[in-house]
């Protein structure tokens, strides 16, 4: 009797041990799916929004092939400053120095628009003004889009127990996208400039 006891209790030992490894090998796989869904997410957020800024660098060169009929030098200056825009923007540090750039060259036409008031009665001004709020709205959309995700993945790479999952298969915290307040304040306000 004692003997059939303690198979019994090894029996349930042993069953109880592999449902307990059972559910850590089902808990790591499916925290590994999730880190890799979001990581992928991630990449493909941050590929939305090189997709839209260069789509914003396009349409400053319409704006500034319009500016060129009446201010052929500073526009000529934009379009190769836009052209020579350089890499690939893949990770947010990058998309942050190309959103510093198209600021930077939005500040520039402004001053030109500024100086030529008939600029803006032009068809292709105002359908290029269009195109570039548009893709500004969706770069910031994307922008948005990128920055939840980075908070759900860095979430599960810091949570316990999903961080030892993270930490084992190398998954690391995501950068935010930021925009930096002082150079916030410093860029044009293109609604104004638009409607001078």
């Amino acid at each position: 009797m004692e003997m059939t006891f303690v198979f019994v209790l090894m029996s349930l030992l042993c069953v109880g041990i592999v449902l307990l490894l059972v559910v850590v090998a089902a808990y790591f796989v499916m925290t590994q799916r999730k880190l890799v869904s979001l990581d992928e997410l991630c990449k493909n957020a941050l590929s939305q929004i090189e997709v839209q800024l260069n789509s914003r660098f396009d349409a400053v060169i319409a704006l500034a092939k319009t500016a060129a009929k009446y201010a052929a030098h500073e526009s000529e200056t934009i379009i190769k400053a836009v052209e020579a825009r350089g890499g690939k923007a893949s990770t947010p540090e990058a998309i942050n120095q190309q959103s510093d750039m198209l600021g930077q060259l939005m500040g520039r036409l402004n001053v030109v628009f500024e100086r030529y008031p008939e600029l803006k009665a032009s068809e292709l001004y105002v359908n290029a003004q269009n195109g570039q709020k548009e893709y500004e709205e969706n770069v910031r959309m994307s922008r948005m889009v990128y920055n939840d995700t980075a908070t759900k993945m860095n979430r599960m790479v810091r949570q316990w127990p999903s961080s030892i999952v993270a930490s084992m298969l190398h998954f690391a915290e995501k950068e935010y996208l930021k925009v930096d307040d002082e150079k916030k304040r410093n860029y044009p306000n293109l609604d104004e400039a638009f409607t001078k």
